[in-house]
């Protein structure tokens, strides 16, 4: 007996001897986990964090041209922005060009995302027109302005021979001075080449859903188009706050088509809030000062219909779920 206390007591203490080096070893491998961690925070406060606040900070100064020292003006900047007849109509483009592409977007990719899935229809080769539609997405922003500026060029350009040699038009148009026309055309530019995204995420999200629901629906009797509205949408509604979130975003930074495209003319129509920004940065008079308001304004917009969105949508699926059990 004594023998067996003895080896209780010699590995009891034994095992307390260890506890301090389990303890050590846990917290050397806390200490490599904030190693591999801390390149992102450096990376993010280099690059993300530390321009913000120095740009918040430049929309307060009267730092423009060349000059090195920034003085303090308060809020004249923002006060100029609202007073600005080119920044103001910048916004409205920028809601108009994202409103006329956004719209046909949602719905064809909706529509592509119902057929794709759609057990009745069966489509072959999903895979393939999948990616057919994604890869207007890969080609790059000067690319496709070199590419629809040529379709469109006076008064030789593809289309224009088109139109005249069918009788539709009897003269060449030219496309790049009509706001109407310039408009439509970054617009569908815009939808074109974004479409196939928002269609995969879309597709991917309606996957997700449990297909006990919809085998429940059809033994019910219901059809393919009633079970995509009463089942698939209601469904897809945190997708769908995703898209529309992350297509406002997009739209509201739009920049590289209309700036290749025409350089924001004519007449300013396709002059979006990020085209003010950079020509107020870095053309003319190097107004810093202005780029760095806009810019904020930009942040706080974003920021503002983001959560709107958000809101609205969230409160609307709440509501929709209270007069169901009531």
């Amino acid at each position: 007996m004594a023998s067996n206390v003895e080896d209780t007591t010699r590995t009891g203490t034994a095992e307390e001897r260890m506890r301090p080096k389990r303890l050590a070893k846990r917290k050397n491998h806390h200490k490599w986990a904030y190693v591999f961690i801390a390149p992102f925070f450096l990376f993010f406060l280099l690059f993300n964090a530390y321009p913000m606040f120095y740009t918040i900070y430049l929309s307060f100064t009267d730092l423009a041209g060349w000059a090195t020292e920034a003085n303090f003006v308060g809020i004249n900047n923002f006060v100029n922005l609202y007073n600005n007849q080119l920044f103001r109509r910048a916004i409205s483009n920028t809601f108009i060009l994202w409103t006329v592409n956004f719209l046909p977007q949602i719905v064809l990719a909706f529509l592509l995302s119902y057929w794709f899935t759609s057990r009745r229809l069966n489509l072959k080769a999903v895979g393939f027109f999948r990616a057919m539609f994604y890869l207007p997405n890969i080609i790059t922003a000067a690319s496709v302005a070199v590419i629809f500026s040529s379709l469109f060029s006076y008064p030789r350009g593809p289309v224009n021979q088109f139109l005249m040699g069918t009788g539709v038009v009897d003269t060449a148009f030219e496309f790049f001075r009509s706001v109407t026309a310039t408009r439509l055309i970054v617009s569908f530019i815009q939808f074109w080449m974004w479409y196939g995204q928002t269609t995969i995420v879309l597709q991917a999200g309606i996957i997700g859903i449990d297909e006990d629901l919809f085998d429940a629906a059809r033994v019910d009797g219901a059809t393919d188009w009633q079970s995509f509205t009463k089942i698939t949408m209601p469904l897809m509604k945190p997708i769908t706050i995703y898209v529309l979130i992350t297509s406002l975003i997009g739209g509201l930074q739009m920049f590289d088509i209309p700036y290749l495209l025409t350089g924001g003319g004519p007449n300013q129509s396709v002059e979006t809030i990020i085209t003010f920004i950079y020509k107020q940065a870095f053309t003319g008079g190097r107004n810093l000062n202005v780029s760095a308001a806009a810019s904020v304004v930009l942040l706080v917009m974003t920021m503002v219909l983001s959560l709107l969105v958000f809101r609205s949508l969230k409160e609307r699926s709440s509501k929709n779920i209270k007069r169901k059990k009531g």
